[in-house]
C-alpha cells in the first residue's frame, strides 16, 4: 500500500484518478496530481514523526481529502485507522485510543471538539491536524503538506522497501458480539490480494466512472478505493448530502456503483409508487427508462454489499438493464469472499469464492474460509484472535449458508447476534439494550435492526419498580395499564435518549413499544439463568418489530 499511489501515478498519468464537487462544480483530479498531494502530505506526516508502523487516525466523511490523508499515511510507511464521522467522542477515544493512533486527521472543528473532549484519555495522541477551517490545537492539514513538499522523496522510497507483505497497513474498528469494538488488523498482503482479484475478475478498469458514497470507514469503501488505484478508473465522489445522490448520480453518469442494499430498496420502492404490479414483475420500457436514468443512465455492474437484499429487489434491476450482483465480505476478509459476476451470477446466492478464496461449511452449517486476504489479529487482543480461527487456520465468520452444486454460496443464517441494517451498518445490540436494563423502570430491551434503515425496541417494564412507582402518583397499578400510560411512555423516552446519547446516530434507537408484560422462562424468551433468547423474541413479536415501521 506505501507504494500503491506512486504505481497508479507512473502507469495512469494524466488519466482521471477522482472527480470531486468544489464550490458547486465537478472539478477532476488526475492520477499525476493526486501523486503530488499523497507525496506532499506523506512528507509532512513524516516530519511530525510518524515513523513506519506508526498509527494515523481519520475523522472524515468520504471524500478527496479522505482518500489523500488514507494514502499519505501508508505512503509514510504508517497504518491507517479511520473513525466513523458519526462517532461520539467515547466511542472516538476507544478507537484512537485503543490502536495508539499518534496522529489524527479531523475534517472540521466539530470534529476536533470531539476529540478534544477526550484529548486527556488518549496519551499517544501528539497532533490533531484539520482539513477544513481552524481549531485550537488543530494543525491545518494544507500547512503540514506545504512544510511536505521540501521534504526528501527518496525517505519514501527507503520506507517502502522496508515493509514487508505481512506488515499492517489498515486497522479497522468493528463491532463484535459483546463489548467494545475489536481492531481488524489488514495486511499488505490481504490488499494486494483483494486488488489482483479484482483485475483477475475484470470487475472495472481504465475509463469506468465509480460513484463513492460509502463511508472510507467501512472496509468496503477502503476495498473500492484501493481496487479503482490498481486499475486506473476514476472514483466520483458524492458530495456529502444523501438527498442529492439521485441528483448526482445523473450528473457523473457513473458505470460502477458499489452500494448497501438500502439504495436499491429505495429505488424498488419508488418503483412500486410508480408501476402497476405487472410492470414492476415485468417492467416495460417506461419503468426500464426511469430505472436507468435514476443511475444515471450508464451503470454496467452495480455491487450490493455489507447487508442481504432481497431476491424481488435484484431480479427488477436485472430486468430493468441495471445489472445489481450482490456479494459477501467481513472486515476480517478484507471486504471480499464471494461475489456474482456478469455471465456467472444466480440470484438469492452471495455468488462464488472470489479469486483466491476458499469456502467451506463446516459441520454445524458455519461458513468458513481460507485466503491470503483474511485478517492477520484483532488488534491487542489476542484472546479474540485465537477464538475466530480454526485449528487449521480458517476464519470461523459467524454466517450459516450452504453451497450448492454449481459452487454459489447461500447464507441461511448467523451465529452471531450483530444486526446489520438496510444500510450495512453493523450493530452490537447488547450494548445498548445493556444500557436501557440499567433504567430502574425497564425489565428487558431487546433491539432489532436487521436489513432495517434504523434500530428500533421492544422494552418490557420492570414491575417491582414501576408498580409502587405508580401508587404514589395514583396510576393504575396493572403493568399492563402501565405500559399504555403516556407519563410511563416519556419516562421511558427520556431513559432511552440518556442511552442513545453515548452512540453513534446510526446506532441509535429511534422507536420504541411497551410491552404489557414481561418475558418469561415458560414462554422459551429466557434461559434459566435469565439469558434472552433474541431468535424466540424476534420470532415472538415479529408484528410488533414490523408495526415500528409502519408508520
Amino acid at each position: 500500500m506505501a507504494d500503491l499511489t506512486r504505481h497508479a501515478a507512473a502507469h495512469f498519468g494524466s488519466a482521471t484518478a477522482a472527480r470531486h464537487r468544489v464550490d458547486g462544480e465537478w472539478r477532476d483530479t488526475s492520477y499525476d496530481e493526486l501523486w503530488s498531494h499523497v507525496r506532499d502530505l506523506a512528507l509532512g506526516l513524516v516530519g511530525l514523526g510518524v515513523g513506519v508502523g506508526d498509527r494515523v487516525s481519520i475523522l472524515c466523511n468520504t471524500r478527496l481529502d479522505f482518500t489523500i490523508a488514507d494514502l499519505a499515511a501508508s505512503t509514510a510507511g504508517a497504518v491507517v485507522v479511520p473513525v466513523y464521522p458519526s462517532n461520539s467522542p467515547s466511542e472516538c477515544q476507544w478507537v484512537v485510543g485503543d490502536s495508539g493512533a499518534k496522529v489524527i486527521i479531523c475534517e472540521s472543528a466539530a470534529q476536533v471538539a470531539k476529540i478534544d473532549e477526550v484529548r486527556n484519555e488518549l496519551p499517544a495522541l501528539e497532533h490533531v491536524l484539520i482539513i477544513d477551517g481552524s481549531a485550537h490545537g488543530a494543525v491545518p492539514v494544507a500547512e503540514v503538506a506545504a512544510a511536505g513538499a521540501s521534504g526528501d522523496p527518496g525517505e519514501l522510497d527507503r520506507r517502502a522497501a522496508s515493509i514487508t507483505e505481512d506488515d499492517a497497513c489498515l486497522i479497522i474498528y468493528t463491532s463484535g458480539t459483546t463489548g467494545r469494538p475489536k481492531g481488524v488488523v489488514l495486511t499488505n498482503r490481504g490488499f494486494a490480494a483483494a486488488r489482483r482479484s479484482a483485475v483477475e475478475m475484470a470487475l472495472f478498469g481504465e475509463g469506468d466512472v465509480v460513484y463513492l458514497y460509502l463511508p472510507l470507514a467501512h472496509v468496503f469503501a477502503q476495498l473500492v478505493q484501493a481496487d479503482c488505484l490498481e486499475v486506473g478508473s476514476t472514483i466520483a465522489y458524492w458530495g456529502g448530502d444523501t438527498n442529492q445522490i439521485v441528483a448526482e448520480l445523473g450528473q457523473l453518469h457513473p458505470t460502477v456503483l458499489p452500494s448497501v442494499p438500502r439504495i436499491f430498496e429505495k429505488v424498488y420502492a419508488l418503483g412500486q409508487s410508480m408501476a402497476t404490479p405487472e410492470q414492476l414483475a415485468n417492467p416495460d420500457e417506461s419503468i426500464r427508462n426511469l430505472v436507468r436514468g435514476v443511475f444515471g443512465g450508464r451503470i454496467t455492474m452495480a455491487i450490493s454489499g455489507a447487508a442481504p437484499i432481497a431476491p424481488e429487489i435484484l431480479q427488477f434491476f436485472m430486468d430493468c438493464g441495471v445489472p445489481v450482483y450482490e456479494g459477501w465480505g467481513m472486515t476480517e476478509t478484507t471486504s471480499i469472499g464471494t461475489l456474482n459476476l456478469p455471465g456467472d451470477y444466480r440470484i438469492g446466492t452471495i455468488g462464488k469464492p472470489v479469486a483466491g478464496a476458499r469456502i467451506r461449511i463446516a459441520e454445524d452449517g458455519e461458513i468458513q474460509m481460507a485466503g491470503p486476504m483474511l485478517l492477520r489479529e484483532y488488534w491487542n487482543n489476542p484472546t479474540a484472535t485465537a477464538e475466530v480461527f480454526t485449528e487449521d487456520g480458517w476464519l470461523m465468520t459467524g454466517d450459516l449458508g450452504s453451497i450448492d452444486e454449481d459452487g454459489f454460496v447461500s447464507i441461511t443464517g448467523r451465529k452471531k447476534d450483530i444486526l446489520i441494517t438496510a444500510g450495512g451498518k453493523n450493530l452490537t445490540p447488547a450494548n445498548l439494550e445493556g444500557d436501557l436494563r440499567r433504567s430502574r423502570w425497564i425489565s428487558q430491551a431487546v433491539m432489532y435492526a436487521d436489513r432495517k434503515p434504523y434500530p428500533v425496541a421492544l422494552i418490557t417494564l420492570d414491575a417491582e419498580t414501576i408498580v409502587p412507582w405508580a401508587k404514589e402518583h395514583d396510576l393504575p397499578t396493572d403493568v399492563a395499564a402501565l405500559a399504555d400510560n403516556d407519563q410511563v411512555r416519556q419516562m421511558i423516552q427520556d431513559e432511552l435518549d440518556a442511552a442513545n446519547a453515548h452512540y453513534a446516530k446510526v446506532e441509535q434507537i429511534k422507536k420504541f413499544s411497551i410491552l404489557d408484560h414481561d418475558f418469561t422462562i415458560d414462554s422459551g424468551e429466557l434461559t434459566p439463568t435469565l439469558k434472552l433468547k433474541r431468535n424466540v423474541v424476534y420470532k415472538n413479536y415479529a408484528e410488533e418489530f414490523e408495526a415500528l415501521y409502519e408508520a
